[in-house]
């Protein structure tokens, strides 16, 4: 890895913006499907939670080779005047884009079933295994070309989360006052007519907007090579490096369960806000407060909180908290929704500190890589770290389908059964809790990389470069 020319500018503010504004862009629509398109698809096509989660399971299996293959080919690419990674962002945004609007079709609301389940398949896949494949792994990839320092690259992970909390802001509270409506029992219920469908363009002009601000505002500062030792590394080689990799199979295990609970509480808060405490504004508030929480209280302190005490050592803490707060709204067992959002919210501040600076980590493993291989692989590390993303997304629509089959959830039903309610509640308190204590337990036993260890690595790499 080497600083480009002396003229590039200073990391500043500039770069923090414009990484903000590309995960503002992508979660416009991976937000988007993770808490609506489970809602979309049983809600307004009538297809299965069951035969939805299938999809999010098989799709992943094409993941596996679309992720793997697209961060070879950012690894392979030499850079050109736009850099190695950010002429990607302005290729496919408006591929993903319109992948994107083209799932949430109501006029398919009449079509038969077989017809709905196909078009559900090839659009799900064009948008999740392609287009937001081919522009997700080079924008991620890209922290490592912005800036070698640490810190900077702290910064630009919590820049990326702010990003990622104001599309869920924008989205988690807009969405449900355009989708829902009361019925004239007083029952929510989703809107009908062309409602998802508009949803979805807007959200997809947003989308491809945040992309360009991403593309102008980034530089790449920092030439990132593959490594020293001059060989080419083949795929195989690549796996068994990776297999061997403490750091990144532990970060893997950690990510898979974080996003598993993260994303089954989004999906859920869809069903237990309109059907279990009959309001569906909620979905709102709690967004609304858990942004605010993570912009306000979060954000400013995860790169000084970092620093002191380490990513690892703070994360496991977080991830204890989180664990503790919905253990403890399990037990409760409320009917009183404003209590529930409070402890929601407060256990939202230790999963919001450890998703604020993941990315920080990504980039501490790809420097444990190289230490350990002698080559660097940002791309296919990178590559191999966002499928098992999108592992944990697609189980936790997956659990979140299949929960809802459990328990004996009917969508056509306007008000659900004693019995299915308190099934909703414990699958949205008692199993995202477990995932939480699941993921300390991996980043203190598997995950190496602690404060001490990250120190020795950048001191080492600064040896070898020459710096």
């Amino acid at each position: 890895m080497q600083e480009n020319e002396a003229g590039a500018r200073p990391f500043g503010m500039r770069d923090k913006i414009g990484y903000m504004f590309g995960d503002f862009g992508n979660d416009f629509t991976f937000i988007f499907a993770s808490s609506f398109l489970m809602v979309f698809y049983t809600k307004v096509l009538g297809i299965s939670g069951g035969v939805v989660g299938t999809l999010f399971l098989a799709a992943r299996f094409v993941d596996a080779f679309t992720d793997v293959t697209m961060g070879r080919i950012v690894d392979a690419r030499k850079p050109g005047r736009d850099g190695k990674f950010r002429g990607w962002i302005k290729w496919m945004s408006g591929p993903v884009a319109l992948a994107s609007f083209l799932m949430y079709q109501t006029a398919l609301v009449n079509a038969s079933m077989t017809w709905k389940i196909v078009y559900m398949y090839v659009t799900y896949l064009l948008w999740g295994s392609v287009f937001y494949t081919s522009i997700n792994i080079p924008y991620g990839s890209m922290a490592s070309a912005i800036t070698s320092e640490p810190n900077e690259r702290t910064a630009l992970s919590t820049a990326r989360s702010i990003g990622a909390a104001l599309a869920g802001l924008v989205i988690g509270t807009l969405t449900p006052l355009f989708i829902y409506v009361t019925d004239e029992d007083g029952n929510q219920v989703v809107r009908g007519g062309a409602a998802f469908t508009v949803v979805a363009g807007v959200f997809s002009v947003c989308a491809v907007i945040c992309y360009m601000v991403c593309y102008r505002l980034t530089t790449e500062r920092v030439q990132v090579e593959k490594g020293a030792t001059g060989k080419k590394v083949s795929l195989a080689d690549t796996f068994r490096a990776i297999i061997r990799s403490r750091a990144l199979l532990g970060i893997i295990g950690a990510a898979v369960f974080l996003l598993l609970s993260q994303l089954l509480i989004s999906t859920l808060n869809n069903y237990i806000y309109p059907d279990y405490f009959g309001n569906a504004r909620g979905i709102s508030v709690f967004t609304l407060a858990s942004t605010f929480v993570m912009l306000v209280v979060v954000a400013p302190l995860s790169v000084p909180i970092s620093r002191r005490f380490g990513k690892k050592e703070a994360g496991v803490v977080g991830m204890l908290l989180s664990g503790c707060v919905f253990t403890l709204l399990f037990l409760l067992q409320t009917q009183n929704m404003w209590l529930f959002l409070a402890l929601s919210i407060i256990g939202y501040l230790g999963l919001g500190f450890f998703n604020t600076v993941i990315w920080a980590n990504i980039t501490d493993v790809i420097d444990e890589q190289e230490i350990q291989v002698g080559q660097r692989e940002d791309g296919t590390v990178y590559a191999v770290y966002s499928f098992a993303r999108k592992v944990g997304q697609a189980l936790a629509g997956g659990a979140g389908g299949w929960a809802l089959e459990v328990i004996g959830y009917e969508s056509a039903a306007a008000v659900q059964t004693e019995g299915v309610l308190a099934g909703l509640y414990t699958a949205a308190t008692l199993v995202p809790a477990v995932g939480f204590f699941i993921v300390a337990l991996l980043l203190w036993f598997v995950y190496p990389l602690d404060k001490r260890r990250v120190e020795r690595n950048v001191r080492l790499l600064r040896e070898r470069r020459g710096e």
